[in-house]
């Protein structure tokens, strides 16, 4: 049997290789084959590693050979949003100022991913830092929207969605501060999940806001999302915010999921005027399929929704621009001295240089919010505003198992558009709220508007529910098959 690199099903490539109908190291060279006819067009990665790949799907194969499991993911190929950092390989973030940066470590993701048996790819492109929603922002290429490469496939883990949607991976890593593994995976028409906060590891994964950041997973199917998060989930001592919570093991628990038990809830005045119309309609059909799945169909509340986007970028700015400082030259980024200016002439100039558009705006305006005299009017009133979020939506969660929400407002826009940053920093409006309140939420394809381009269905559940996410989503998969369709060729 010859190896399909359009196969994207974590579970059905494992289980082949383990049973030697395939080969880990045809299964790479298939992927690598593919990367090198669509790629080039589509700009998903940064940095591809052939021979670390060839080599570690080669030391898979012996193992399988001489009678010894290599673990679950055992020659699954395996692409990583490049602000996870990586030994060996470059991790730049996207940024000028990290550009041939290669850490000396593994993040904890990557390290047990690598125990489970998956094979690193490469680094996948992104926003720089992963500041931005269109992975227009990188510093080396722009990424492309496969179902049509004159759009953006959002961002700013667009290099992964596009990695799994045009077939060149069967799953990738993204992080999510305000929806950057929804948003793009909803673009793209694959499925992305961020997990409760804390319940995976960002030990290796280069800050942006920290009180908001969470490594998640892109993938074509639930049960896959599912597999891959309960190897990379669980406590660490390297990071001290990662904790205990919900179940290690997904894909039994989703077993324990009675999806007609549950309680759904969804918020129909979002539709009324936020979203597109095509989208809307599609929300809406899909409400009405699942209402005779589930228990029960009710209206919800959507708390704050005025205040979701401003609360959300003053305290993730205020963290960046605290984050950031970090990167001045002095140890290991890219350097530009200037004679005779001393330590704040190079912090000017270095970070003035390689740092791009969006990275210093969002320092500026964080900067700003934590100055003396502004920060309780910012940050301090933009905290306590998350904390009543958080509060309304894990008691919304108590009346209901699920919130279905549009993941955008729109489809994904042209990429040659003009870039306004006030509109750009709105359309986080559906996606934001999940991150402040530290819940779990997951995008999945719902459909394709009028003009092809796919549509995401966002689902959010209560703290450590990611098994309810994940069974009303591997349900909702078995009723229809927009998760199925890809682009060609």
């Amino acid at each position: 049997m010859s190896p399909d690199p359009t196969i994207r099903s974590v579970q059905e490539l494992a289980g082949q290789i383990r049973a030697g109908q395939v080969s880990a190291t045809e299964t790479v060279q298939a992927c690598l084959k593919r990367i090198s006819q669509v790629d080039p067009e589509l700009g998903a990665f940064l940095h591809v590693d052939p021979q670390g790949a060839l080599e570690t799907a080669g030391k898979i194969d012996e193992e399988l050979k001489s009678g010894r499991s290599p673990g679950p993911l055992a020659g699954v190929p395996v692409a990583l949003k490049d602000n996870i950092s990586t030994s060996g390989i470059p991790t730049t973030c996207a940024s000028r100022i990290l550009e041939g940066y290669v850490p000396p470590f593994d993040a904890t993701v990557v390290r047990r991913l690598k125990e489970a048996g998956a094979v690193i790819l490469g680094k996948t492109n992104l926003d720089e830092f992963a500041m931005g929603n269109s992975t227009r922002s990188s510093a080396f290429r722009v990424t492309k929207n496969p179902w049509n490469t004159s759009r953006i496939p959002g961002g700013s883990s667009g290099g992964s969605a596009v990695a799994v949607s045009a077939g060149m991976v069967p799953v990738a890593l993204g992080s999510d501060t305000g929806g950057s593994v929804r948003q793009p995976a909803a673009l793209c028409g694959v499925s992305g999940i961020k997990p409760t906060w804390g319940a995976v590891s960002r030990y290796g994964l280069v800050a942006y806001s920290s009180s908001l950041d969470q490594i998640g997973c892109l993938g074509t199917s639930a049960m896959d999302l599912a597999l891959v998060l309960s190897v990379i989930s669980g406590p660490d001592p390297l990071d001290a915010t990662s904790g205990v919570g919900g179940s290690s093991d997904l894909l039994n628990s989703l077993a324990a999921v009675d999806v007609k038990k549950l309680r759904v809830g969804w918020v129909p005045e979002l539709l009324e005027s936020a979203v597109e119309p095509g989208i809307a309609s599609l929300l809406r059909s899909a409400v009405e399929q699942l209402r005779s799945e589930v228990a029960s169909v009710a209206v919800s509340n959507w708390p704050f929704a005025d205040y979701l986007t401003s609360v959300y970028y003053i305290i993730a700015m205020s963290e960046a621009s605290s984050n950031l400082s970090r990167f001045d030259g002095v140890r290991y980024t890219q350097r530009c001295e200037v004679a005779n200016e001393g330590l704040n002439g190079l912090y000017t100039h270095t970070r003035g240089t390689f740092f791009g558009d969006e990275v210093r705006r969002r320092i500026l305006l964080g900067t700003h919010s934590l100055s003396s005299g502004y920060f309780q009017q910012y940050y301090g009133q933009a905290s306590r505003v998350r904390r009543l979020v958080q509060n309304a939506l894990i008691e919304e969660l108590k009346r209901v198992d699920v919130i279905i929400i549009p993941t955008t407002a729109s489809t994904a826009e042209p990429i040659d558009g003009h870039v306004d940053p006030v509109k750009s920093y709105c359309s986080d409006q559906f996606t934001v709220a999940a991150n402040l309140a530290g819940l779990p939420a997951m995008s999945v394809p719902c459909g394709f508007s009028v003009d092809g381009m796919p549509v995401g269905m966002q689902l959010i559940a209560g703290p450590h529910r990611e098994d309810i996410l994940l069974s009303l989503a591997n349900h909702w998969q078995k009723m229809t098959d927009w998760h199925q369709r890809r682009p060609g060729p």
